[in-house]
């Protein structure tokens, strides 16, 4: 039986951290919401906690070009993946072929999460024009 988004949200609502607290949200013209991955700004604020709360792995080959593969392993989801790339300052899935990785632990995650990202109201969401 194949894996259907409506599995993927269950499993996402029971995780011990929301990425969508660490996202920015936008309002489009036409109502719908759209919750990217962690900002660029989100990661940079707590890039010096995250190492601190890291550990150093032998990137295994099969790792190679595929953070996403590597957050799965790590973390149970693949959403993670950018924020593996820029902790091991790897700014292209091309580029993703290091000898050592940084691995952020869940719970530094988590922690991060919870305690600085609190959930947007929906009625001060940012318009955007598409």
């Amino acid at each position: 039986m194949p894996y259907t988004i409506d599995q993927e949200a269950k499993r996402f609502s029971r995780s011990p951290f929301s990425i969508e607290k660490m996202a920015d949200r936008y309002k489009t013209d036409n109502e719908l919401f759209s919750f990217p991955s962690p900002t660029l700004a989100t990661i940079e604020k707590y890039l010096f906690f995250l190492l601190r709360n890291s550990t150093v792995k032998v990137m295994d080959s099969k790792y190679r070009w595929k953070p996403d593969y590597l957050s799965y392993d790590e973390y149970g989801t693949v959403i993670l993946w950018e924020l593996i790339m820029y902790v091991n300052a790897v700014f292209a899935v091309e580029d993703f072929n290091v000898k050592e990785v940084v691995v952020p632990s869940l719970q530094a995650i988590i922690e991060m999460n919870q305690a600085n990202f609190p959930v947007k109201d929906v009625d001060n969401l940012i318009s955007i024009n598409w």
